[in-house]
């Protein structure tokens, strides 16, 4: 994979916890715990916008989609 640089703008507070982080050995380095931390927000950004798509979802259309499909498949299903 490869990477490149950019420049990121932190508050002092920020920035001192970032280097807490870094010095307790949480993280290799800042750019690590930046790279981790927009990845993982990233990540949260694409589940959101997927549990939204979701929600749009009639269930009960859904259902009797879903059980249209199995009906016609029943009869071919072993006897267990």
């Amino acid at each position: 994979m490869s990477v490149a640089k950019v420049a990121v703008s932190l508050d002092e507070q920020a920035l001192a916890k970032v280097d807490q982080l870094v010095k307790e050995g949480k993280f290799p380095s800042r750019s690590r715990l930046i790279q981790d931390a927009v990845a993982e927000k990233l990540e949260r950004m694409r589940k959101t916008r997927l549990a939204a798509e979701c929600a749009k979802l009639d269930p009960s259309f859904e259902r009797d989609m879903a059980e249209e499909g199995l009906s016609e498949e029943v009869g071919s299903w072993p006897e267990y």
